[in-house]
């Protein structure tokens, strides 16, 4: 079976983007978030990239 990149519908606090790339990665979902809120305060794109990977990530069937 071919593994995507999707939003997750279980682990999901705003969009699912978080969750989702930990399901594709086999990670836990806090250490995305965690990376996520570093790189939005170290450089402020995590913003952008999130909202951009949020209209682009479909949703898990």
């Amino acid at each position: 079976m071919e593994k995507r990149l999707c939003r997750s519908r279980q682990n999901r606090m705003l969009a699912g983007v978080c969750g989702g790339i930990a399901e594709y990665l086999g990670w836990d979902p806090t250490m995305v978030r965690l990376l996520w809120i570093v790189l939005t305060l170290l450089g402020g794109s995590g913003i952008l990239i999130y909202l951009v990977l949020w209209l682009v990530m479909p949703e898990s069937p």
